[in-house]
């Protein structure tokens, strides 16, 4: 990006390698074992497809590409995420009823029966026995990965809620969209949301937190016709601080380092960057 390397004009990007994946793809997580600067380089990445498996892809974008498939879910996977510190971990949640965590060889380590479909699963920035999931219902529930208990659990009073994450710039804070609103938590305040507002008309579909803002987040609405909305918000600012739009529209994604967002479209991505 041009906020990276004065040299370049807006984005330049290069093709490492094309995965044929052969089936819908619905969700998509990126493994932190993912490296482009060391040698040889490993890609690792999860895919859940139509198909309600998982597949786990590697590759040293060399002579190494493998996959497997994880086998299990009975219904649509709606959401996963790989363990932040090590990567050898991955949890999914679907419309099953259940979130599940797995081992990088397709193994059930912990099976959690939900009252609703799993919606958002988060996986606590540093402490790797924490997973977040969030339910249509509306409950989003904490769970403790060693003893395998909920720990704590949130309300957002509003359903259908369809997309939670966790703030990795401060752990005490949830967001997540339900109706057409967006939610704020503070968990160590209450189980219900401390700042709510309605943004979509349409319904929103996905909650992102930037990764080097706590203020900062980006929401998108159902696709309509032809297009889905982005918006980002501040939360220093009553309004959204920047409106965007893109054909289909799917997923939503922060910078890992910069304050820029990107959606998926039609064969195409679409990216925004935003002031600070």
């Amino acid at each position: 990006f041009s906020e990276e390397d004065a040299e370049v004009e807006g984005i330049q990007y290069e093709t490492l390698r094309t995965f044929h994946h052969g089936i819908r793809v619905d969700a998509i997580a990126w493994s932190p074992e993912t490296r482009l600067d060391a040698l040889p380089p490993q890609i690792r990445f999860c895919t859940a497809a139509a198909d309600r498996k998982l597949r786990l892809f590697t590759s040293d974008l060399q002579d190494k590409h493998e996959y497997k498939i994880f086998d299990g879910h009975s219904d649509y996977i709606n959401d996963l995420v790989f363990a932040p510190k090590d990567g050898q971990d991955i949890a999914s949640v679907s419309d099953d009823h259940t979130c599940r965590v797995w081992d990088l060889e397709g193994n059930q380590k912990a099976y959690f029966v939900l009252r609703s479909p799993g919606m958002s699963v988060c996986w606590h920035p540093e402490e790797a026995f924490k997973l977040m999931v969030a339910e249509k219902n509306g409950t989003i529930r904490f769970y403790d990965l060693i003893t395998q208990q909920a720990i704590l659990s949130l309300q957002s009073e509003q359903m259908p809620l369809m997309s939670a994450h966790w703030c990795l710039r401060n752990t005490l804070k949830i967001g997540a969209v339900a109706g057409n609103d967006w939610l704020i938590w503070d968990i160590t305040r209450s189980s219900y949301p401390q700042d709510k507002r309605p943004v979509h008309v349409d319904r929103a579909r996905l909650f992102r937190w930037s990764r080097v803002n706590e203020n900062l987040f980006a929401t998108t609405g159902y696709p309509g016709k032809m297009t889905c909305q982005l918006l980002v918000h501040h939360l220093g600012h009553p309004q959204p601080i920047l409106i965007g739009s893109a054909a289909v529209g799917s997923g939503l994604t922060w910078h890992r380092t910069l304050p820029l967002c990107a959606v998926g479209g039609d064969h195409k991505l679409f990216f925004w960057v935003t002031e600070m």
